[in-house]
């Protein structure tokens, strides 16, 4: 019913559009001046149909899932009377289960009656939110006809709307960050109230293990973070020493010197490794390139691991390459011509005007590309987990296995956690700590594009 419901407000947005715009192309056909175009006119109905109901679905469906749980519990008050919550919502989610007609052995009679009774209420529930956005779709786009004239400002209309929607996004989109960040700081505050902070900083062993049911029986656990972020920096420094000097130079080629059919070949080829996905390169990265780094090593006399950082951080680098070659490229493309005209008039060679003044003068973008590639490379967590390995060590031996900080945090949230048990909270650290370093490094960034932009600008 949900699709119907969406379906049921595309077709009436779009009869609000077509009858605005008719209404008003008949009143310019009879020689008045209408205000705004006829465009502005079907927009008008358009957005004032598909943006009221379209809050009105997402409010119900946000809601839907809790009022009918709500509902489904009130009926089911008998068998739930003396249960626990875990109990309680393991009976809920089983009833969900029959629902959904997944069904493991027999289920008792009353679970399947409750099932029954669930699919009739989420019918229900779909029926009636067809009807009230067909019903709210009708009355706006009525209302919206009704306000077509020749002196209505469908333009001014249109505008408010697309403001308010952009407004909104803006509002939602700070206050996701303030959410994230305040999540953050509440979970990692109650891991350093069960862990010292001193031994989380500066402790130089990572190993989580500690029990999570009082039936368990684990060492104590260690949770110093420095092997793990010294992970990270391995990997992120390796993937960077290749895809930096690779993707500039591939760019300023591409920019400057290749031939123009070179270009409009190679330039696309290059990007399509933007697009594919990473658990490909971690395939890439354990079957190729992890074995014969292996081999050449033990040919040298090398002692290397089955999993390293030198595989994992250079398939990563060879994955940022599009990254920094697309935003590097731009860059030198917005450069005004001027500065490439009065370079070479005044006897520069192309060499020396570009990297005397077109590279410079690009520096604040090349950054940016820069910047967006530590960012993904830090953040990367499947070329690591096939590649590198799970094992946090303080080393900073291309050759050994290591682990990094979004390998662990997915590590400790996955399987039977607690929230309130220091190896689940930890992931929550590692991420506090992880947001701080690529805070510095994007403040760091931006000094350096604010200096040079004031001197080239």
């Amino acid at each position: 019913m949900t699709t119907s419901a969406f379906a049921c407000l595309l077709v009436f947005s779009l009869i609000g559009y077509v009858w605005n715009r008719q209404a008003a192309t008949a009143i310019r056909k009879d020689g008045a001046r209408l205000h705004s175009l006829v465009g502005f006119h079907g927009a008008y109905s358009l957005l004032v149909v598909l943006v009221p109901a379209l809050v009105v679905i997402l409010l119900w469906l946000l809601l839907q899932g809790p009022v009918i749980d709500a509902l489904l519990k009130s009926g089911l008050t008998s068998r739930l009377d003396g249960l626990g919550t875990g109990e309680v919502q393991l009976i809920v989610a089983e009833i969900k289960s029959i629902a959904r007609g997944v069904v493991f052995g027999t289920p008792e009679p009353w679970k399947v009656d409750a099932a029954q009774h669930l699919v009739t209420l989420q019918m229900r529930a779909g029926q009636l939110l067809l009807v009230v956005v067909a019903a709210m779709s009708l009355a706006l786009v009525v209302v919206s006809r009704r306000k077509v004239s020749a002196e209505f400002r469908a333009r001014h209309g249109v505008e408010r709307i697309i403001s308010g929607l952009m407004i909104f996004c803006s509002v939602v989109a700070v206050f996701v960050t303030i959410g994230i960040v305040a999540s953050l700081m509440f979970e990692t505050s109650k891991f350093f109230a069960k862990v010292s902070f001193v031994e989380f900083l500066f402790g130089t062993n990572w190993e989580p293990q500690i029990p999570l049911r009082e039936d368990q029986v684990a060492a104590e656990g260690a949770f110093g973070w420095l092997p793990v972020m010294l992970g990270t920096l391995v990997i992120t420094v390796i993937a960077l020493v290749i895809a930096v000097p690779v993707g500039l130079m591939s760019a300023i080629y591409l920019n400057e010197f290749a031939p123009r059919k070179f270009r409009a070949v190679a330039k696309p080829l290059l990007e399509i490794l933007a697009g594919v996905p990473t658990v490909v390169y971690g395939f890439f990265a354990i079957l190729v390139v992890a074995p014969a780094i292996r081999n050449f090593g033990q040919s040298l006399g090398l002692d290397v691991s089955p999993n390293t950082a030198l595989a994992a951080g250079g398939v990563m680098g060879v994955m940022l390459i599009p990254f920094i070659s697309s935003f590097a490229d731009d860059a030198l493309s917005a450069v005004p011509q001027s500065l490439r005209d009065g370079a070479l008039g005044l006897g520069a060679t192309r060499a020396e005007m570009m990297t005397g003044v077109l590279f410079p003068a690009a520096i604040p973008g090349i950054v940016g590309g820069v910047l967006l590639a530590v960012s993904r490379a830090i953040g990367e967590t499947m070329i690591v987990v096939m590649a590198a390995g799970l094992i946090a060590k303080m080393t900073m031996n291309p050759l050994d296995s290591v682990t990094t900080v979004t390998v662990q945090i997915v590590t400790l949230l996955i399987g039977d956690t607690s929230f309130d048990n220091p190896k689940t909270l930890a992931a929550f650290a590692l991420g506090m700590m992880l947001f701080i370093v690529t805070l510095i490094i994007n403040i760091f960034a931006l000094r350096i594009v604010r200096k040079y932009r004031e001197a080239y600008d």
